[in-house]
């Protein structure tokens, strides 16, 4: 079967216009705050509006129908077209000059990764900052649709499994037809960004910075309007927690916060995967805030600078649950270096880049459901061996999980722990030493942002080589959309006429 290639680029063309629309926005917030970028904004805007348009015009007599393989090419190259056109305001204004740098950027910013090549964020115009945040943004919305409605119906990585309660004829489900559900999942992701700009507004940030991070926050993306991130409002600890709050919540399946909003909060408490995702944090941010507490060995310097000073009681344990969610849920968001906190807080931190939110979130990494279906598949493994002849499921919110999705899970952790093996030795191949090389392959392939070594939390990836912003996008990329997706596009079987 051929490639209907008019369909695939009548989407490009509709991704296009969508792109170009919200550079107008950006442009718009320009000439508001009189920031000098508003004409070059605009022009960006206006030329990826009149490519899309280009495109859907002369795609308009296409054929309607969509197989497989034409839906993983929408999906990737989709990303890569955004990415490509989103370039354009960091060109135009010369914000971003250098054209890998503007690549890096936009596909951390699409990707929701937050890992940022820029030295001076504060010294960037407010359109341009706003149009980084928006792509963010963009990309958290895209992505779930992308978990709930898209990679199911491709059958990725048991996806079908993690969107258990997405669209479907069933009076449980959200509604039969997946435009309706994804309307409501963003009238959501809408309403918390609102809320979220609302109360860090009412908390003390300036308008301008509370839309910027909420827009962040809600992507679990991680860019920030200050150099410092998150760390420069260590003085307000009630900024901090309306971000956790927010961080938590974006990294919960959204589907869940709308049962919540139709008042069905058993289904929230009865789901296996938000039971032990909120056990996780409030576990580890206990041991993190308890290790920070327990130090005596406090400086007298600056939080961001020397983070050991807190002391006992709330400082510390404040600092340990913003990062032990913002790495969770691979936002990323920095409150302090926790590099230097110690070298077990190092090595766990570096572990908690595998872990994931849920599925269903705008989260990157492996994602936890997946990690309680191999948890529950390896102890039932132990039966087994003392039982063959028993047939014993796993079982996921009380129901069986079929063989096929098992195995779909395993096959994505095998994949993932090899992409990372391999994304660290493309790393240490390029200069890196040991420690930075496994630190940014795991944040690019989780999407988390800050690493470890010298790219860790108090750097940026400016210095990094050409060649490795470039592994480190495709990284980003392979990542955020399941590893199964992009790659399967090397394989010759997938281009294979049938």
């Amino acid at each position: 079967m051929k490639l209907n290639y008019k369909i695939i680029f009548h989407f490009f063309g509709l991704l296009l216009l969508f792109n170009g629309g919200f550079m107008l926005l950006a442009a718009l917030l320009s000439f508001f705050y009189k920031d000098g970028a508003t004409l070059n904004l605009l022009l960006a805007g206006v030329s990826v509006l009149v490519l899309g348009l280009v495109s859907m015009l002369c795609t308009r007599h296409h054929t309607k129908e969509m197989n497989k393989r034409e839906g993983y090419l929408v999906v990737v190259f989709g990303w890569i077209v955004m990415t490509l056109s989103g370039t354009l305001p960091y060109l135009f204004t010369g914000a971003i000059p250098d054209f890998t740098n503007a690549i890096f950027e936009t596909i951390s910013g699409y990707t929701t990764t937050g890992s940022t090549i820029l030295n001076d964020i504060e010294a960037l115009p407010k359109g341009v900052l706003f149009w980084r945040s928006l792509t963010h943004w963009i990309g958290g919305m895209g992505i779930i649709v992308l978990a709930i409605a898209i990679l199911p119906l491709l059958g990725i990585g048991g996806m079908q499994l993690f969107a258990a309660e997405a669209p479907g004829p069933s009076a449980d489900k959200l509604h039969p037809r997946i435009t309706d559900t994804a309307k409501r999942l963003w009238l959501i992701y809408f309403g918390y960004t609102a809320a979220e700009t609302l109360f860090l507004s009412l908390a003390g940030m300036s308008f301008f910075d509370a839309l910027n991070h909420s827009m962040s926050t809600l992507s679990t993306g991680g860019f920030s309007t200050k150099n410092a991130s998150i760390a420069h409002w260590n003085d307000t600890p009630l900024i901090q927690y309306i971000i956790v709050l927010f961080m938590f919540l974006a990294g919960t399946n959204f589907v869940l916060s709308y049962f919540a909003f139709k008042g069905k909060i058993n289904k929230i408490v009865n789901d296996d995967e938000f039971k032990l995702y909120f056990k996780l944090i409030i576990i580890f941010s206990l041991i993190v805030g308890g290790i920070l507490c327990y130090n005596t060995f406090l400086s007298e310097a600056s939080t961001f600078d020397h983070p050991l000073v807190w002391g006992i009681g709330e400082g510390g344990f404040r600092h340990g649950l913003f990062q032990v969610v913002a790495i969770i849920t691979t936002t990323g968001f920095v409150s302090a270096d926790y590099t230097l906190w110690s070298p077990l807080l190092l090595v766990f931190f570096f572990g908690l880049m595998f872990l994931g939110g849920s599925a269903g979130s705008t989260s990157g990494g492996v994602k936890i459901v997946r990690h309680l279906v191999l948890i529950k598949n390896g102890f039932l493994e132990f039966k087994r061996t003392l039982h063959p002849s028993a047939v014993l499921p796993v079982r996921y919110n009380n129901k069986s999980v079929s063989g096929e999705i098992v195995f779909n899970v395993l096959g994505f952790f095998i994949l993932y722990m090899l992409s990372f093996i391999v994304g660290a030795l493309g790393f240490a191949l390029l200069g890196l030493d040991f420690e930075s090389a496994i630190g940014v392959a795991a944040s690019s392939l989780g999407n988390v942002g800050p690493a470890i070594g010298e790219f860790g939390p108090s750097h940026n990836f400016f210095e990094m080589p050409t060649a490795g912003k470039w592994w480190a996008a495709f990284l980003m990329l392979i990542g955020r959309l399941e590893l199964f997706t992009v790659l399967i596009l090397f394989t010759p079987f997938f281009w294979r006429n049938r």
